[in-house]
């Protein structure tokens, strides 16, 4: 497994060698170059000074050229320079007899220059070369050739030593850069260990804790901050299935107490034939009320897990409002409640016809039921430009305020005993509202306890 502890250190060392590497390069390129140009300016400086004191001898010695070659060269002795004087190419003082040549080499570029100053490299002088400054002169249609060159190999020793403490010194810098980029590492990556500490320590039993990092970098603040975030919703997810569980557990173990006490008191002793028959049929109406639970719950578990397909087709909205209606009026007749119904005109929309129809007897159902005898209960459908909307509107008891945002949760009663009274499990309206988003729409909700709800389903054209 690769450590990005060891990993950011490499990548560290690796840069800073470079950066070491790269400056090193530079720092002796730019001495190098720079001790070149200070010897080019003392050789020209020195040519300079020769040539005018070559040309006052000259005066006074009125053109003895020999002689005032060997006078200037007798005041003028610079350490570890040659300073000569030639006539065109001929060599008049300075220099020795193995250096004539080189001498005589340099005299003759001098001349061929159209400078009167002039620098040129001599690669035969000494191990590692020189560098002469030439300086032309004319007295008298005599031309004068005055030199000053000295050896490089001063320049390379000091090159030499350079290398040489760079050679000692790179290695270390990079071993000083590589602990310092690990422990560098080491402490920005600390919170890192620390939240994976805690990490391990968080259970299902714990989903409440957080990640605690102190004062780090912004970017783990971060990574902490999103960490936490998801904890959060992963305990309400939890919670969520926890209250789940709890709550079909406790619907499922209503209708089955009925059943086993029912079939417990039947099969207590003979009984009458009626008296079986009784014992059936609320043993059938609590099977039927546990079998429409389970259907719910399984819908619900698949619409979760995204397996539900929709049996997408054409039909006409308005032609299964009306259907609804028809449907649930025997209810709403035996409850003494008006069901109008106002979807008139022709609708067209692409859906899922049997979710649809189920989704709208979810709200009439509960419209009607919640309702008080001699009350009112109404279907509207309104056809928009980008979707259609059903409005299902009642003269019920109504929902409480702080109860309007969790009707549609699942297993949630606004009021527990009315809700037990009226054979309701509390999944109506969610399934009611994974129906609609599952049409790329949504429900709404407003109530005035004690006037009545409206129930707004938005359904988007496709």
């Amino acid at each position: 497994m690769k450590s990005l502890r060891v990993q950011l250190a490499a990548w560290y060392l690796a840069f800073f060698s470079a950066l070491f590497l790269v400056l090193c390069v530079l720092l002796y390129g730019a001495l190098s170059g720079s001790m070149q140009r200070r010897l080019d300016e003392t050789l020209t400086s020195d040519a300079g000074t020769a040539a005018k004191l070559l040309q006052e001898e000259l005066e006074e010695m009125h053109g003895d050229a020999q002689g005032a070659a060997t006078d200037i060269l007798s005041e003028l002795q610079p350490s570890g320079q040659v300073i000569a004087v030639l006539e065109n190419t001929t060599l008049l003082a300075g220099g020795t007899a193995a250096q004539q040549e080189q001498l005589a080499l340099a005299a003759r570029a001098a001349l061929a220059s159209s400078r009167i100053e002039t620098v040129e490299a001599l690669p035969a002088w000494g191990a590692h070369g020189a560098r002469a400054a030439a300086h032309r002169l004319s007295y008298r249609n005599r031309t004068f050739t005055v030199l000053a060159v000295e050896s490089l190999d001063s320049i390379a020793t000091d090159l030499s030593a350079l290398r040489r403490m760079i050679a000692v010194a790179l290695p270390l810098l990079i071993l000083v850069a590589g602990a310092g980029g690990y422990v560098l590492t080491r402490r920005g990556l600390a919170p890192l260990g620390s939240m994976a500490e805690q990490a391990k320590r968080i259970t299902s039993q714990n989903l409440d804790a957080r990640l605690e990092i102190g004062r780090a970098a912004s970017e783990l603040t971060l990574l902490a901050a999103s960490f936490n975030e998801l904890l959060s919703r992963l305990d309400q997810s939890f919670e969520a299935m926890r209250r789940f569980v709890q709550d079909a557990s406790h619907e499922l173990r209503t209708p089955l107490a009925v059943i086993r006490g029912e079939a417990d008191v039947a099969l207590s002793r003979d009984r009458t034939a009626a008296e079986y028959r009784e014992s059936l049929a609320t043993i059938q109406q609590e099977s039927q009320r546990l079998s429409r639970l389970v259907d719910d719950l399984l819908n619900l578990a698949r619409a979760d897990a995204g397996r539900v397909q929709l049996r997408m087709e054409e039909l006409y909205l308005n032609d299964l409002v009306a259907e609804c209606c028809r449907s649930v009026q025997p209810l709403a007749a035996a409850r003494q409640i008006e069901l109008e119904c106002r979807a008139t005109g022709d609708v067209p929309f692409r859906g899922d016809e049997m979710l649809l129809r189920r989704m709208v007897i979810n709200l009439l159902d509960n419209a009607v039921r919640y309702t008080q005898p001699g009350g009112k209960v109404c279907a509207t459908l309104e056809p928009q430009a980008a979707d259609v909307r059903i409005r299902i509107a009642d003269t019920g008891i109504g929902i409480a305020p702080e109860a309007t945002e969790r009707v549609f949760e699942r297993f949630y009663r606004a009021d527990e005993s009315h809700s037990r009274q009226q054979d309701g499990f509390g999944l109506g309206l969610s399934i009611v509202k994974w129906i609609a988003e599952s049409h790329h729409g949504g429900v709404e909700l407003s109530s005035q306890p004690g006037a009545g709800s409206t129930f707004t389903v938005r359904l988007a054209r496709q």
